[in-house]
Order: C-alpha cells, then structure tokens, then sequence
C-alpha cells in the first residue's frame, strides 16, 4: 500500500513508532512486542459513545460534518481541530449500534457468556480525521488503554472507504460499510477485508435499467455527475438496456467545479429535448440547483427517474420552491424497515440518565436550549424527547440505520461463529483450538465474516457475497401534500432481479395515474414494421405497412411475417386468413356473360339449323352440300355447348370431358370444312375435260368417310392423352392473392399440345385449299367464305396462346372459353350469314340460274 508507506514515512512523530507495535501485536500477533503498550494516537474529539464489554465493536461515524481545516506541512505531528454542525441523524445513526448491541447481550442464544461493548467516534466525514480515528480504534485508547476492537463499522463514503480498507487489508481487520456503494469496492483482491450491507451502485442502475424496460420508456435522457458514481451508473444503465430497445437522447454530465454553468446546459438540454423520461445519477446537492434551474425555466413535463442518491433526500422532497418541477419524481431508494422498539429506545434517552454523554448534552442544547452542565442556562428536568419530531426520532422510514442495525448482527454472527467451541468442557479439549473473546485475531474473525448466514429478528435472512449483500431496493415516488411539500411514498420494491410495483398508488409528473410516454417514434401498430431512419438511432423509425401476404400481429414489430401457402393477409395485415377457393362460376358476372354468349350461339345455330332445314330444298342450300352443312352446324352447337363445361367448379370428370368435347368439337368442325373446301375444289375440277369421274369418285360417301377419318384421329389422341395423363383439378397457391384457384391442370402437356396442334393442321390446310379455290368462277363461291372464316378462326387461335399462358386464375379458363367462343361465332356468321341473308331476304337470287351465273 503506497500510502500507508508514505504516510509511516512523513508522519515521523512519535505516534507511530508507539502505535504500529501495538497495532501489529494486537491484530497480528507479532512475538517479542509488548502488548501492554498503549497508543499514543491522539484523535481529533475526546468525544464518543462508549461501552465496555469482552468484546468491543468499533465505529466511524460523521456526526460533525463541518471541518475546521489546518493545514499541515508534515514537518511535525499533525494537528487536526475540533469539527463543528451538529447531525440529528448521524446521532441516530451512532444509537442504533448502541441498541442493537443492548439488543444481542439480552439474546440468550447469542454470544452465550460474551457480552458486546462499543466504541464509536466521529469521523467528521474526511479522510484524515477518518484515519484519525481508525487508529485509534484499532490501536487502543492511550489514556485509559482500552480494548483495541477487531472490527470496524463505518466508512460513511465509497472514498472513505477505499482509504480505511487499504489501511486494514494487511492487518486482515474487517471494516463493515452501512452507505459505501462503489462497484470497486467489489474487488476481493484489493479489498480482502471489506463488507457493506447495502448494495453496489451496478444493482440500482440495473434497477433503474428495469423500471425503463417495464414501463417501455424508449427515448431517455441521462444527467449524470462527472465522476465514478455517474460513468459507472450510465455504463450499467446502457448494457443493460442494449438491444431492447432504448435510446438515450442525450448524455450530460455535471461537475462539482462548474455545477452553476453545467446545471445551465442542463436544463437547456432538457428543456429542448423531445425525451420526456430524464434519469438523474447524481448527489441531492447538484440535483437541487438542477431542479432551481429546471423552474426557472418551467420545465414541468418532465418524468425523473432518481438514484438513490438523492431519491430520499428531505431537503429536496420540503424545498417547495421545486415542488412542482419534482412532483412524481420515481427512484430507487435503500430499502427500508422497522427495527422494533428502536424508536422507544430512542424517546427514553435523556442526559440524566447518562450524565457522561456529551452528545445526548449536546442534543438537548440544541433542542431544548438548556444544558444540565453547560454556559446554557439549566434545564428543568421536565424536557423529553417523546414529543419531540426531528431527523433523531424519525424512525418511519429507517434506512441506512437499518443497514447499520444489519452490521451489528453480521459482526454478533461472525463473532459467535468464531468463540463458539463445540467441546469447550470437554476434559480431552485442546484448548489452543478455541479462540476466545480476550484474544480475537482479526484474520480468524475475517474468514467467519465471510461465512456470515443469518435471520434477522425479522426473519429476513441475510449473508454475504464476497463484500455485497443481495440487492433489494424500495421503488419510491414523490407525491403532493396539501401543504404544498411533497411525501415519499413506497410504491415497490426491488429483489435482485425481481420488480414488484404497485400501479395503483403511483402518482406521475402529469398529476394522473396514465403512464407518461416517452419514445423517438410510436410504437408502430399491428399490420406494419419499423423501418429505421438513415443516420438516426434505432429508436426513431418509420411504420411501414405490411406487404400482400405479410402480416404482423404485434405492436412494434420489426418484421413482416409471410403468411402459409393456405393463408393470406386480411386488409389490416394483422392475421392471415384462409384463402378463398376461386374458380369461374356460374353465378359472377364474367360466367354469366360467358354462359349468356354461349347460349346465344346455340340459339343463333339452331335457328340456322331451321332455316335450312325448312329451304333445304331451295338452291342456296342443296348447291352447299346441305348434308356437310347440317353437320356443321351441328358440330358449331357442340362447340358452343362445350364452353359451357369449362365453367363451374371442376372435378375429375368435368377436367376430362371438357378438354376431349372440346377437341372432338373443333375438329369434326374443322373437319367439315376442309370436306366442304374439298368438294368445291373437286366440282370446279370436274368440269375441266377428261375429269368427270373425279366428282363422281368423290361423292356423299367418301365425303362422310373423310369427316369421321378426321374426327377419329382426334379422338384416339384424346383417348390416349385422357387414359395416360388426364387434366387433373388443382389448387393454384402460385397466384398472389386472397383466393386460391381451382382450376384443370394440364398434366400433360404434350397431350394438349397434340389436340390443338391437329386443329391447328386441318385448320391451315383448310385455309389453304379454300385460298387456293377463292377465285374460281362462280356467282356464289363458298371457299371465299372459308377463307374468311378460316383467317378469323386461325388469327382467334394463335392469340389464344401466348393470352392463355400469361392469364392469371381462372382468367386461364375464361382466356380458352373466349377463344371457343369467338372462333365458333367467326365460323357461324362468315359461313352461315350470308346464305341465310340470301335464303330470307334476297329470295330471288336463291335460283339455280343465278347461282349458275358467271
């Protein structure tokens, strides 16, 4: 330890050289000093609270809180004056150690035979009167050569601590710290014999971190002080908040050297800032010039979250000039219990009853302005403490004295633990095992510390992890009186990672119980995603909907989620529904239309079909081959008819059939036409010398036995196709959208391809012979309307591919029934029309003669 060596160095009076061997033989055992020599160490006060007993409890307490500096040149002994200002609470603090010492000697099973003094001094809250008064303890008193103690509470500050704990470690004397929180203070190796029984600053943040999470604060600001206390929090605060979510706005720090401008940028960072949630790390001084400058500013709508630092902190909750700005402050805060029968305790002490203690004089001066032995006037004797409500006798709300009350019975423990001999009166006892209260070691009582495991009086059951207790936190809020000041009022608590809140009671900056939003961006709704915004913190986002497909049924989700293949997104894009099976139906307006069209045709063609039944012996009729012409018109009524099967709901039976009628259809119509084209070509042949048997050869015979060749070609092939590898119904998943199609799936292609590959080939060889035969003389030549129809049927055919390929659903279907539709219709009226136009209206060119006429 550096220090320790250079303050034996520089302190070279004769206070060392007579303390150290006293320290050394006490604590360590050092063979050939004299343990009788008592210290000449002068502590800075005469003053302190004493009891004797067998085993003495030391204690470093800031009692006086104001200094009288003297400044030292270190060329002699150091002088330190007397501290000044009185601390009601401090004086609390010290009479808790005293009742909790009178408390353990009354326990029967507590330290059996051993009973527990104390000796407790100031400290005056620095470092040097500290050390001061640690020395003291540890080495003995120099004019009565009491009991050096093997133990210490106190260290009232982490720094303090740090100090006291580097001077003890060599000498192994454990030091219990009832406020001291610095995280460093966790390291074992540095610090082997320090305890505290409150916990590290890492938990409170941890807390806080929690009370942000649970409350889905994301947007937050941090003031934090420029130390230590504040680096260490803010660290905490953000690994434990990284990745869930929370931002910090802005990070401002505070120093005691420019507290006045700091406090300034403080509030003006606050003030323009969008955050509405603000956690303060910092002490109760600094925070109380922050919230002055927070109301000058009128920056009251805010949400504080406190350290507990400053969460409990008196001058600020009656400071009513902040009243407003620090209303419904939330903070963790020490937790808080009930020592019982310390308050009575407390009331019954009066200077009559201990007319050697200084400090209960030097109370009833300062509340009763009398003294029994004093340059105060006397006092009456009546004067009692029963009535009397101050920082002494508050015990609504103990907390640091309740941690002191928990040292005391850490140090009964650890003590009990280490004089208690199992076989004490056994006569086979080796003695020299068992320690005893006269000669404690301090190292021996050191690894009983370290094994401390109790219940409290309260049943709360308390030990040790390495230096820390496991943390526990009351959740605490500031809320209004009707006097104007504000009440702390415990709204939760906090047990190592566990938070319990109670909702209800929470009393918020806004004077509503609604919980104060603080984020960058709302939360984004169900049906769309965050997107985050370019070169800002992940906490500001924009909410983009859902795509098609795409659901996300939570508030701030970060992904859309793909609905199954069955499924599809509702209009919100908050739930994925079951798809709708789709087809074309009779009963939608495009299957109606359909289904009207093709009815049409079939009326259209039977209408046809009478007409020329009833002329079939007029010229026009028996000139076309009446025979081949009723049979187209018959299989016309089959091509319109056939349509109709490709609507409805398909099955097995309906994917078949409706591909083989429409196959068989086309070509017996196709078919027809190309025996009719034929007929016209061998007649106009016949009439050339030397070919007259060639019209004879082709006759009404051969002319049906050419229709039926044709039209069995096709349906082998569609016997084979329908037998290998039928159309099958199939439910369509590929389509995006709320509907699923049911339609024929073609599980052959080749098979399709061969049907309207065979149309397409009688089809074009029909086109050609009637070309071929379009200018032969006549005054009413047929291939010319076979031509025409042929050109529409062909150019209906050749668009119908790449449409039937590229159409979504069930527009497949409506794409195929279109095209039965339009090249039936094209064959009906460009074959059909004409003829019947002549047959009714233009009778006088049905004759013979003028359809002989050149």
């Amino acid at each position: 330890m550096p220090w320790f060596l250079w303050l034996l160095t520089r302190w070279s009076s004769s206070s060392f050289p007579l303390l150290l061997p006293t320290v050394l033989s006490r604590q360590i055992g050092l063979e050939g000093v004299q343990a009788t020599v008592c210290s000449r160490w002068e502590t800075h006060t005469k003053k302190g609270l004493f009891q004797d007993g067998d085993v003495i409890i030391g204690g470093l307490f800031n009692l006086y809180y104001t200094p009288s500096f003297a400044e030292q040149d270190f060329t002699k002994k150091p002088h330190y004056q007397s501290c000044s200002g009185f601390s009601f609470s401090a004086l609390q603090l010290m009479y808790s150690v005293a009742f909790a010492v009178e408390e353990i000697n009354r326990n029967s099973s507590l330290l059996q035979g051993v009973k527990l003094g104390y000796r407790i001094l100031d400290s005056c809250g620095r470092y040097p009167w500290a050390l001061q008064s640690a020395l003291s303890l540890i080495g003995g008193d120099e004019h009565s050569c009491a009991k050096s103690v093997p133990l210490l509470i106190g260290a009232a500050s982490s720094t303090t601590a740090k100090v006291l704990s580097g001077l003890l470690a060599p000498l192994s004397v454990p030091l219990i710290s009832y406020i001291a929180t610095c995280p460093c203070l966790s390291d074992r190796h540095k610090f082997p014999s320090f305890f505290r029984t409150i916990p590290s600053d890492v938990y409170q943040a941890r807390a806080i971190a929690q009370l942000v999470l649970h409350f889905r604060w994301t947007w937050i600001g941090a003031v934090v002080t420029d130390d230590d206390y504040g680096y260490s929090a803010l660290q905490v605060f953000q690994q434990e908040t990284q990745g869930k979510g929370v931002c910090l706005e802005f990070i401002q720090t505070v120093s005691w050297e420019t507290v006045m401008n700091d406090v300034k940028q403080v509030a003006e960072k606050v003030h323009m800032s969008t955050a509405r949630v603000i956690f303060i790390f910092g002490w109760s001084r600094i925070v109380t010039q922050l919230f002055l400058e927070f109301a000058k500013r009128n920056v009251t709508d805010r949400q504080f979250l406190a350290s507990e630092a400053w969460s409990t902190s008196d001058a600020l909750l009656q400071n009513v000039a902040i009243s407003k700005i620090s209303n419904g402050v939330v903070g963790v805060a020490i937790r808080s219990s009930t020592i019982p029968g310390f308050g009575n305790y407390l009331r019954r002490l009066n200077p009559y009853d201990h007319p050697d203690n200084e400090f209960i004089r030097e109370l009833w001066g300062k509340l009763f302005g009398c003294s029994p032995e004093s340059s105060l006037p006397p006092c009456t004797g009546t004067e009692t403490l029963e009535d009397v409500q101050n920082f002494f006798t508050d015990t609504s709300q103990l907390r640091v004295t309740y941690n002191i009350y928990l040292a005391v019975y850490a140090a009964a423990h650890a003590l009990h633990s280490l004089l208690s001999c199992p076989n004490r009166d056994s006569p086979t006892n080796n003695s020299s095992t068992c320690s005893s209260a006269k000669h404690i070691k301090p190292r021996e009582l050191l690894q009983h510390f370290n094994k401390v495991n109790i219940s409290t009086p309260h049943g709360e059951t308390f030990y040790f992890q390495g230096a820390d207790i496991p943390p526990k936190y009351d959740l605490v809020n500031w809320q209004k009186t009707p006097e104007g000041s504000l009440k702390l009022v415990v709204i939760g608590y906090v047990d190592e990672f566990d938070v319990q809140l109670n909702h209800s009671v929470i009393q918020w900056n806004t004077g509503s119980n609604e919980v104060p939003v603080s984020v960058c961006s709302q939360s984004c709704p169900p049906g769309t995603r965050m997107a985050n915004r370019k070169g800002e913190p992940v906490c500001c986002f924009d909410c983009i909907p859902c795509g098609e497909g795409e659901i996300s049924n939570i508030t701030g989700s970060l992904h859309c989620q793909r609905c199954p293949s069955e499924f599809w997104s509702n209009t919100e894009r908050t739930v994925c529904v079951r798809r709708e099976t789709d087809f074309l139906s009779f009963n939608e307006t495009l299957g109606i239309t359909l289904t009207t069209v093709a009815v049409s045709g079939v009326i259209v063609t039977t209408a046809v079909f009478v007409v020329f039944l009833y002329y079939r012996q007029t010229p026009m009729v028996r000139a076309n081959n009446s025979e081949l012409s009723f049979l187209l018109l018959l299989s016309l009524k089959l091509c319109f008819l056939c349509s109709l099967v490709f609507i409805g709901r398909p099955s097995v039976w309906s994917c078949r059939f409706q591909q083989a009628a429409f196959g068989i259809s086309f070509v017996l119509c196709v078919s027809c036409l190309l025996v009719k084209t034929m007929v016209v070509l061998a007649a106009f042949r016949s009439a050339r010398p030397g070919a007259a048997a060639l019209m004879k050869w082709f006759g009404p015979g051969l002319q049906r036995g050419s229709v039926c060749l044709f039209t069995s070609v096709q349906i082998i092939i569609c016997i084979i196709w329908l037998s290998l590898s039928p159309p099958v119904p199939h439910r369509d998943l590929g389509i995006q959208g709320s509907k699923v199609t049911l339609k024929c799936a073609m599980a052959s292609v080749v098979g399709f391809s061969l049907v309207l590959g065979y149309i397409g080939l009688l089809a074009c060889t029909c086109l050609l012979l009637a070309f071929l035969a379009r200018k032969l003389p006549d005054n009413f030549n047929e291939a010319k309307l076979i031509t025409f129809s042929m050109l529409i049927f062909c150019a209906v055919w050749v668009a119908f591919v790449p449409a039937y390929v590229s159409s979504p659903g069930k527009y497949v279907v409506a794409v195929e029934i279109f095209a039965i539709l339009a090249s039936s219709y094209g064959l009906l009226f460009c074959i059909f029309a004409p003829k019947c136009f002549i047959i009714l209206f233009r009778p006088e060119k049905n004759t013979k003669k003028h359809l002989m006429a050149r």
